[in-house]
């Protein structure tokens, strides 16, 4: 073949319509990796063998009709997104066999863009709505970062990370509701982009927080995402959350102005995050970005998400909390976490709604920047066998208002630390996609860290 598992999806289509190679090839050659490397790092949730090839064998035979550049390509999903008719677990041991008589908005769009469904790929059981502290809860365990397998591959779309860092897949979808795409991004080295809410239709997912989950891609770089955003974002009547506004990606006038905020860096001891976002700041001013130093209200944030995603959460779940099949889940700080849950206080959420509307005062962040550079984290993953939350303590990085306001963001890698990949996030005001993309874009054009592959590929 002329390819191999860690080219663009660009490459890949020009290969795919130039005869190369074929679907099928691609799809045998990634299946043979989820089987392998996937499965050694827990990325994998269900192999999507037999429906591949058929799916891959299809798009073969109407590849001279192809209207998509992803066209042939295979691709891997969270297993929060239900494929109709085989097993959507959510990651989680108490929802075993559980299947659905629909695809998922996203999945439908996908295909119908000719995409090859491969597998769907690893999750922290529920999306990790319980308050999980260990890197295992999940029904596949603790999924394992494509660049140290002592590390973990972040959650909970720890499977579209780990996927796309050892080159299983061409391209995976995550799910966030409060850094559910940057962290695995972050923690294999890959590019996120978790668009503004509303973006992308939720039908087929599993819900957590209705009023913060998010669908986006996590791709091998910023113009791949930008493939991918662009086929599964728009309307959906099936979801009535989703935006009417188009998608345009497409760059105008000047460069964006980016903000800066001020980073705790010494305070949290992240000399080698330090020196990457120093140099990627260099870079990007060389390029002609102006930076200007930027700062948030100072409000609670990290405290309101909690609330949210308790109550919602929560609520989601309220009928499996109370079944059966509930004790069954990986975690016991999940268990825990969710039978608390059942009882957060209406006056508690309302405080975290109201405190939401307070934090829309962060918007004024726009008058100073068009955008704002932040690390994702301050340190690499995590290990994989120690409990999170002491860990995650000492990581550090932006808990701002993204999230709760429904910005989007893009991470990209921008660094190492003891061997282990580092992402920076670019983030932009509601509807910017653009923005984000831009910046990103441009920074990947002229560094490597986003075609560099882990050790083990």
């Amino acid at each position: 073949m002329s390819v191999d598992p860690f080219c663009s999806i660009s490459t890949l289509a020009k290969a795919l319509r130039a005869r190369e190679v074929s679907s099928v090839e691609l799809t045998t050659m990634y299946l043979g990796r989820l089987k392998t490397k996937g499965h050694e790092h827990r990325a994998v949730a269900l192999l999507l063998e037999d429906y591949a090839l058929r799916r891959a064998s299809e798009a073969d035979r109407t590849l001279g009709e192809a209207k998509s550049l992803l066209h042939g390509i295979p691709y891997g999903v969270k297993d929060l997104l239900s494929l109709a008719n085989y097993p959507t677990e959510w990651g989680s041991p108490g929802h075993r066999g559980q299947k659905f008589d629909h695809d998922a908005t996203v999945v439908a769009r996908l295909n119908a863009a000719g995409g090859v469904l491969v597998a769907k790929l690893a999750t922290i059981e529920l999306a990790g709505g319980g308050n999980y502290d260990i890197a295992g809860a999940s029904s596949t365990g603790a999924a394992l970062s494509a660049w140290d397998k002592t590390l973990w591959a972040g959650g909970s779309s720890s499977g579209p990370g780990a996927a796309i860092g050892l080159g299983c897949v061409g391209y995976a979808i995550g799910t966030e509701t409060s850094g559910s795409i940057t962290c695995p991004s972050a923690f294999n080295g890959v590019t996120g982009f978790r668009p503004t809410y509303g973006r992308v239709s939720r039908y087929g997912a599993m819900a957590l927080c209705w009023t913060l989950d998010k669908i986006g891609p996590i791709c091998r770089s910023a113009a791949d995402c930008a493939i991918v955003l662009q086929t599964i974002a728009g309307p959906d009547p099936h979801d009535r959350s989703t935006l009417t506004q188009r998608l345009s990606l497409t760059a105008k006038g000047k460069k964006p102005r980016i903000g800066l905020l001020k980073e705790d860096f010494k305070k949290n001891q992240a000399v080698a995050c330090h020196d990457a976002y120093d140099n990627a700041v260099r870079e990007l001013k060389k390029q002609g970005y102006e930076v200007v130093d930027v700062a948030y209200p100072d409000l609670p944030y990290g405290s309101a998400i909690d609330i949210i995603v308790n109550a919602e959460g929560c609520s989601a779940h309220e009928n499996f909390i109370r079944g059966e099949n509930f004790q069954k889940l990986a975690d016991v700080n999940q268990i825990a976490g969710f039978t608390a849950g059942l009882t957060v206080p209406a006056v508690d959420y309302l405080w975290a709604m109201r405190l939401r509307t307070e934090a829309l005062k962060a918007n004024a962040v726009w008058d100073k920047c068009d955008c704002i550079f932040t690390p994702v984290f301050y340190h690499r993953a995590p290990k994989a066998d120690k409990p999170l939350g002491p860990q995650f303590a000492l990581m550090g990085g932006d808990s701002g208002p993204s999230n709760l306001l429904g910005w989007p963001a893009l991470a990209f890698p921008i660094g190492f630390e003891e061997g282990a990949p580092l992402d920076g996030q670019i983030l932009a005001p509601c509807m910017r996609e653009d923005t984000c993309l831009r910046v990103v874009r441009d920074f990947q054009r002229e560094t490597d860290f986003h075609q560099r592959k882990p050790p083990a590929a």
